[in-house]
């Protein structure tokens, strides 16, 4: 384990350094996602505004602010540019160079990740961990955050990272057959994002959102934010969280399997 760290550690490294040296970049695209998710929540405001009902599906207006900024600070942390990279790299060629190094090939990119998730935890999600929680203080009266709760959102966002990055691994890999992904990539984030819960809470969509819950996509989003929220109970949060360790470790074989498969068909456009 340690030979495998100091192996992959510079990668790391790098990620960390990328971010920096790009912060304006960063920064831009963090203020567009800001502004996606306020438009998001006026939207809600107008719903629940609208309604006669203090509460829709058992959300109430302060649960649905709630669960917008949550649902936005989840869907930023464990966001993987996976598939990205991959078509990238398999479209300019420069895929070959990284193909006879002597590492794993997604190990590569997911350390190289982690670099940045770490630059990302302290500018994004401790200052908005902080606002929700104030807000919450403000509404309720009281401090809400239950800690062990808190610490198994953790957990359940480290496992929807992981989902997330070997589910657009495996997305990535169909470069080796589609060439580009740019577009579908395009079409793959808006379905992701409905079927996740990230647009409209599962709840809302009746037996069609209890459908949903069982695939992968509802362990992106869906389960971390209805733990931190308190909405599941103990047997619900073992489930679903046993669900997302499934899906974890299918999505890290089909991975594999992908890769396995694609490298035989490798054609190198430029380079």
């Amino acid at each position: 384990m340690k030979r495998q760290l100091r192996i992959y550690k510079p990668f790391t490294r790098a990620g960390l350094l990328e971010m920096v040296a790009y912060r304006v970049n960063f920064i831009f695209f963090l203020l567009g996602e800001i502004m996606q998710c306020f438009v998001m929540f006026f939207v809600w405001k107008a719903v629940f505004d609208s309604s006669s009902q203090e509460t829709l599906y058992g959300f109430s207006y302060d649960n649905m602010v709630v669960y917008l900024f949550i649902t936005f600070l989840c869907g930023y942390i464990t966001y993987s540019d996976g598939t990205y990279v991959i078509g990238k790299e398999i479209l300019d060629g420069s895929i070959a160079m990284r193909m006879i190094k002597p590492v794993n090939f997604d190990m590569c990119f997911l350390f190289q990740e982690l670099g940045g998730k770490i630059f990302q935890l302290l500018i994004v999600f401790l200052p908005i961990t902080v606002g929700v929680e104030g807000y919450r203080w403000i509404v309720n009266g009281a401090f809400m955050m239950d800690v062990p709760m808190f610490l198994l959102f953790i957990v359940s966002m480290i496992l929807a990272y992981g989902i997330n990055f070997f589910f657009n691994v495996c997305y990535g890999f169909l470069a080796f057959y589609l060439k580009n992904l740019w577009g579908t990539d395009i079409i793959k984030g808006v379905i992701v994002g409905f079927l996740s819960g990230a647009t409209v809470p599962l709840a809302f969509m009746g037996t069609f959102g209890q459908v949903l819950g069982f695939l992968p996509f509802a362990s992106l989003s869906y389960t971390p934010v209805m733990i931190y929220m308190g909405m599941y109970s103990g047997a619900q949060i073992i489930f679903y969280m046993s669900l997302q360790l499934v899906w974890l470790v299918a999505f890290v074989l089909l991975s594999r399997l992908i890769l396995r498969s694609a490298m035989k068909r490798l054609v190198v456009h430029g380079g």
